[in-house]
């Protein structure tokens, strides 16, 4: 455990409340705090027991200012790991500013953003997915991303990983072994034992990886871009996907000629939804540059909703959208409007397909589920399965995993285990980035900086 400068800062929202609180930590913060509040009972807050709260006056230069509840944790049995008092008191603006002030006055610093959660980190009460996973709990935009975040801060991803790091560890062991005493055999796993054991971590490694797809769709959302040709009933779709009407809707071919952007949850994904101006040759210079940031859009997007109008044939327009889709990477489903109408549209493309009205909500149904099976397997258990929810952590995955096929590859090329050993070791660093054990201090800076300040 480490100990650092006191520090204080405002850890409930700016604006009125019932109550508001005023964290406290670092070295000597509780004798510190005795000089901004006193218990009623007159005792000391040095004398005040671990995770206990006394009732008494908060003080500014001696004066008292308000009555509250200060509690008290001690290291390292606190959110931290230093000693804590947490001190709430009534939740006025200038009130609350005024406790503050006068915890800096009595010798605290103001804290960071993020600075209470990286000491934390730092004391080793939290590993960094963990602390990832407190800003996924803060930002929750869904219930599902609430689910996955919390079975984070629960540690499921940090002992998944950590269970991946032992089998390494194992495997290096007798790997120092052969290293040490080529000639004694001392090692106890052969290479065609350590081919297979290589290869299991390499299969639980690769689910590691694949997670990240679930976990992107759920956590930050997928980029999804609506496009189609003018009229065909984009923003229709946009309004019936947001359950409000966010985008105008005119009969009137080309009514949208800028991108509208906001975001859906869809079953178990969070979409990043961005209608478009309709694709087509324009010599209206404001539709002419909306179009050319809806090609932008497009050609960033993760999932395309390519909308085609179900009441009339394929046209020149249609064949154009189609081109257009077809040279992305992204996943595309194809959406034929206007079912309500009649359906005289016949869809031969190579991809999904389904047929909706905007106008009466049928068919949104199944291209809802269509999205989340996409993304999410509806088997996916948060409570038993680790889930990769950012791009470090992806990065450091999709490392170690190569790492492990290089190792696989120097065994089944004949070499001995002191080659592979080395792949072996690089892998295990990889792994240990995810949760923080082998990472950079800038990383960590940029990771807790994300934090408001009094977290």
């Amino acid at each position: 455990m480490q100990s650092f400068e006191p520090i204080a800062a405002i850890s409930t929202p700016y604006g009125r409340g019932g109550i508001a609180v005023i964290r406290l930590s670092g070295e000597g913060s509780i004798t510190l705090a005795e000089k901004i509040f006193v218990p009623k009972s007159k005792k000391h807050l040095s004398d005040v027991e671990s995770g206990y709260a006394v009732y008494g006056d908060i003080l500014r230069n001696g004066k008292r200012i308000d009555d509250g509840i200060a509690t008290v944790f001690r290291a390292p049995r606190s959110f931290t790991g230093e000693d804590t008092v947490e001190i709430s008191c009534h939740g006025g603006i200038l009130l609350t500013e005024n406790v503050l002030t006068s915890a800096l006055e009595s010798g605290f610093r103001l804290a960071l953003g993020g600075e209470f959660s990286k000491r934390a980190f730092l004391n080793g009460k939290m590993s960094l997915t963990e602390a990832e996973a407190v800003i996924g709990l803060i930002d929750a935009e869904s219930d599902e991303q609430l689910r996955l975040s919390a079975s984070i801060t629960n540690g499921v991803l940090k002992n998944g990983v950590n269970k991946l790091c032992d089998e390494i560890t194992e495997l290096l062991a007798s790997v120092y072994a052969y290293i040490d005493y080529p000639d004694e055999d001392l090692t106890d796993v052969s290479i065609e034992e350590l081919t297979l054991r290589a290869e299991k971590l390499l299969d639980e490694t690769n689910k590691l990886v694949s997670s990240y797809r679930s976990g992107k769709a759920v956590n930050d959302g997928i980029k999804t871009a609506i496009v189609g040709k003018p009229n065909a009933g984009k923003s229709s779709v946009l309004n019936r996907l947001l359950g409000y009407d966010r985008a105008i809707v005119t009969s009137v071919a080309g009514t949208t000629r800028d991108t509208v952007e906001e975001t859906a949850v869809i079953g178990r994904v969070t979409l990043r939804l961005c209608d478009t101006a309709g694709i087509r040759e324009s010599s209206d210079e404001v539709e002419r540059l909306g179009i050319e940031r809806s090609i932008g859009k497009l050609n960033e997007a993760e999932l395309i909703l390519a909308v085609f109008d179900g009441s009339s044939p394929l046209d020149e327009l249609d064949r154009e959208v189609i081109e257009r889709v077809m040279k992305s990477d992204a996943e595309v489903i194809a959406i034929v409007n206007k079912s309500d109408i009649c359906s005289n549209i016949e869809l031969n493309v190579p991809f999904r397909v389904v047929t909706v009205s905007a106008l009466d909500g049928s068919g949104f149904d199944e291209l809802k589920k269509m999205i989340s099976d996409l993304y999410v397997d509806e088997k996916l258990n948060y409570d038993t399965t680790p889930v990769l929810t950012n791009a470090r952590q992806f990065a450091a995955a999709t490392e170690a995993k190569a790492r492990l096929e290089s190792a696989l590859q120097a065994l089944k090329s004949g070499f001995t285990q002191d080659i592979a050993g080395m792949d072996l070791e690089l892998s295990l660093s990889a792994l240990r980035e995810i949760d923080g054990r082998n990472v950079s201090e800038e990383i960590t800076d940029r990771i807790f900086s994300r934090f408001c300040v009094g977290k």
